[in-house]
């Protein structure tokens, strides 16, 4: 099995989420991460769906979410040829003795400190999944007090957006 990212463009509707979410569930597919937005185009939303499956199961779902009414696209990306993201809101442990070391590990990973308290500081930190992990890693040693990971969001990388077509076709049916 393989981590798969999928970019599914679909109409912004109520409803459409929890269909395609069931459309995983049903073939006994795990999400491992999922996030969703609109897009530049208000009527369209883009969903990021991370699932660790094989080839040929991952073809047949695929195929099924292209007969969902609302679905306009599906494009699988490849690591190398996207950008892809997390965010990571992580309260970790800072007293007088700790803070400044807390913070170092702050500055070297590129984060950003996003509230302080007289015990604990809250990070703000992007990045991949190894980065993420690296970072919780450094940071357990001070005693992590809470923690919040969204969802990876990817983007082709290039100039051509997979967007274009799909308003089109939106706009025809319209």
């Amino acid at each position: 099995m393989s981590l798969h990212t999928l970019s599914v463009l679909v109409e912004n509707k109520p409803g459409i989420l929890a269909r395609v979410a069931a459309l995983f569930s049903r073939r006994g597919f795990n999400i491992e991460s999922l996030a969703v937005g609109t897009t530049e185009h208000p009527e369209i939303s883009r969903m990021t769906i991370v699932v660790n499956v094989e080839e040929l199961p991952l073809e047949q779902v695929t195929k099924q979410l292209n007969k969902l009414i609302n679905v306009l696209k599906i494009v699988e990306l490849d690591t190398t040829q996207s950008v892809q993201r997390e965010l990571l809101l992580v309260k970790v442990r800072a007293d007088a003795d700790t803070r400044s070391q807390v913070l170092e590990t702050v500055q070297l990973f590129r984060a950003k400190v996003v509230d302080v308290a007289p015990d604990a500081v809250t990070i703000e930190i992007t990045g991949n999944r190894d980065k993420l992990d690296a970072f919780i890693r450094i940071l357990e040693p001070f005693g992590i007090k809470e923690l919040v990971q969204s969802g990876m969001v990817a983007i082709g990388r290039g100039a051509r957006s997979i967007t274009d077509r799909s308003l089109r076709a939106i706009e025809r049916s319209a």
